[in-house]
């Protein structure tokens, strides 16, 4: 089971590619969330202010896997499919890659603009830190205090991290496991006397 994905530890430091007079500048954000996609985009658009598109592309998730291109008024599948095919080519998600065009005056083309974009995309993602990170499954666990214990020593014997802990005389805990060792984890808790273990969506 395939419980590993690879993403980016940073946003990238900007880059800038130019062709015949237009300016391509590069990003590339680790993002988990729409919001956190919007936000840069609308921060980005403030920044190059005169920029004529803001194209981008990006890819979510591990299981369901949700991405989107966007063209940003280039001619269709000349901006945001080549950004999105870098994503795809470094094996990446749970990432926005973002290249702002001002331009220059000289049209570049259809064969010129996918050149560009898939180039700035490139360098972007190659000024990135590329790490990989596990699939996690978290689940909470509800018991009263008296049951403490035997969980805690759970979590340690199977070196599960804990996510947040409410400790009072009925106590929860959101812990987080690895994919492939998920089963496993779920099985000992439901095992366990008077301890209750349910998914956290």
């Amino acid at each position: 089971m395939k419980d590993i994905y690879k993403t980016i530890a940073f946003p990238s430091e900007e880059i800038l590619f130019k062709e015949k007079n237009s300016k391509f500048f590069g990003y590339a954000f680790p993002v988990t969330t729409e919001d956190e996609i919007k936000n840069h985009l609308e921060i980005l658009r403030k920044k190059h202010f005169g920029a004529v598109h803001c194209c981008y592309a990006f890819q979510l998730g591990t299981d369901k896997i949700q991405f989107r291109a966007n063209d940003d008024g280039e001619p269709s599948n000349t901006a945001g499919m080549p950004i999105y095919g870098q994503i795809q080519s470094f094996g990446l998600t749970n990432i926005l890659v973002v290249v702002v065009r001002f331009f220059g005056g000289i049209k570049l083309g259809v064969g010129g603009l996918i050149a560009a974009y898939r180039t700035s995309a490139q360098m972007a993602l190659e000024n990135a830190e590329i790490i990989e990170k596990t699939i996690d499954i978290h689940y909470a666990i509800s018991f009263d205090y008296k049951n403490m214990n035997k969980v805690m020593r759970v979590i340690k014997e199977k070196n599960i991290e804990i996510i947040s802990q409410k400790m009072e005389m009925s106590c929860e805990i959101e812990i987080a496991t690895r994919k492939k060792n998920a089963e496993m984890v779920f099985d000992i808790f439901s095992n366990l006397f008077e301890v209750e273990i349910k998914l956290k969506e």
